[in-house]
């Protein structure tokens, strides 16, 4: 990609990394943040007028699924990439669960490469830390980290031997990485595809427990403690979860924890429609879960917002529930669906842009979350109030496994800049490649 100067005019700069807030101009120059300011005087190179517009640190997604190598169909890191920038999202971090998994560095090497080639967002690959996602034997996770990845998840599937994990958190601080962990106690959910109460009776379906969740996550954060290892907890999706990682890193354990949008936004009524685009792991949860997992976004219990962009082609979906893979594609829809959040004061402007920039550049350790003078210039522009119709037909993303189809949609990425280059215009789509 080739950076020039770019000049972003009028906005309203939201940076987390400085604290400011405030109306002002931004200088791009040879792929890096040059200038920020008031009345910045604009000479040579492309000007975009931000009036009305916030201007910040490109989105990071701490939790997307690409399928490649392995399952293109649903999924590629073209169309991925494509699907980022168009939603603000600057990098994306993608999990293991390939075919094959991402449990070697040739994998890792491979994914990188086609990022390179083909996505015009930054790709950041999280490594097994199984053999084939199968929770019994440990990668080499130095090996995998030195050629690139940012983490070490078997996320899609749960490490259930206790020993396993001990071991995983042990020789995870040889890398010097987190261990993102997809808390569910297999043997509690079994067969369960929806919340377990009230509307799994009404629907005559399996039930997934909010238990099977708790006790995961109690399990892990203890034997993280025990290892002094760096724990990451993927989807939170429960009350009990959310006071349980509370109380942990109140005592000192070393956890951090993401929410995704449509925990944020849904409960589990809506499945009540058997619509397999509300199917997910975890699944919806209660009224109650969800406003917990809200409040602990907002007193910073939850640190990223991470969408779990899950792509399903649709004659996967479109089969009877129990049948349905679970998960829903999000890149595109998790600025105006968190954006709800603002606008119920539950969270400020700035704390927004936080929970999905600065804090997942913190968590894999990488540059980003930082509009200040020198940083790289990944930036993204959102108008807050700008309204339209989310037609997953006309997205980015191969597949359209969505619940907000046809839903009227308030604020959006209006223009993504990565590395100084601008990849996404909402006037003119995906720019590069």
């Amino acid at each position: 990609m080739a950076s020039g100067r770019i000049w972003i005019r009028g906005g309203r700069v939201l940076d987390p990394s400085t604290g400011r807030d405030e109306v002002a101009d931004l200088l791009v120059e040879d792929g890096k943040i040059a200038a920020v300011g008031a009345g910045l005087a604009a000479s040579g190179g492309e000007v975009l007028e931000a009036a009305g517009a916030w201007v910040v640190p490109g989105f990071i997604d701490l939790h997307v699924h690409l399928r490649e190598p392995g399952q293109e169909y649903k999924e590629d890191i073209a169309s991925g990439g494509r699907a980022a920038v168009a939603g603000g999202f600057s990098a994306v971090v993608c999990m293991a669960n390939t075919q094959p998994a991402n449990d070697d560095p040739s994998v890792t090497e491979y994914i990188l490469d086609r990022a390179r080639q083909e996505s015009p967002a930054r790709v950041y690959p999280v490594g097994a830390a199984t053999r084939g996602l199968a929770g019994e034997v440990m990668t080499e996770m130095v090996a995998l980290v030195d050629a690139g990845c940012v983490a070490l998840s078997d996320d899609g599937k749960t490490i259930m031997d206790s020993g396993v994990m001990r071991r995983v958190f042990e020789y995870s601080q040889l890398a010097r990485v987190a261990i993102i962990t997809h808390a569910e106690d297999r043997t509690l959910v079994r067969e369960g595809v929806v919340n377990e109460g009230p509307v799994s009776t009404r629907l005559g379906l399996p039930g997934n427990p909010s238990i099977a969740e708790v006790i995961h996550v109690a399990r892990d954060l203890m034997l993280a403690e025990l290892a002094g290892a760096h724990l990451h907890v993927a989807h939170v999706s429960t009350a009990g979860a959310v006071d349980l990682i509370r109380r942990a890193r109140e005592r000192g354990v070393h956890v951090t924890a993401e929410v995704t949008p449509h925990h944020l936004a849904l409960t589990d009524e809506a499945t009540l429609g058997y619509d397999t685009n509300t199917k997910m792991a975890p699944p919806l949860r209660s009224e109650t879960d969800m406003r917990a997992c809200r409040a602990g976004l907002a007193d910073g219990t939850l640190d990223a917002i991470a969408t779990d962009h899950a792509p399903h082609a649709v004659h996967e979906k479109d089969v009877e529930f129990t049948a349905a893979p679970p998960g829903v594609i999000g890149l595109e829809t998790a600025v105006p669906v968190t954006l709800d959040l603002v606008r119920a004061n539950e969270l400020a402007p700035l704390e927004w842009v936080r929970r999905l920039s600065t804090n997942p550049a913190r968590i894999i350790h990488r540059a980003g979350g930082s509009l200040a003078v020198g940083a790289a210039a990944d930036i993204a522009l959102v108008d807050p109030e700008r309204r339209w119709i989310y037609d997953p037909a006309k997205g980015f993303s191969k597949s359209r496994n969505s619940p907000w189809a046809g839903r009227e949609m308030i604020g959006c990425a209006i223009a993504t800049l990565v590395g100084g280059v601008l990849v996404w215009d909402v006037e003119r789509g995906v720019l590069l490649p």
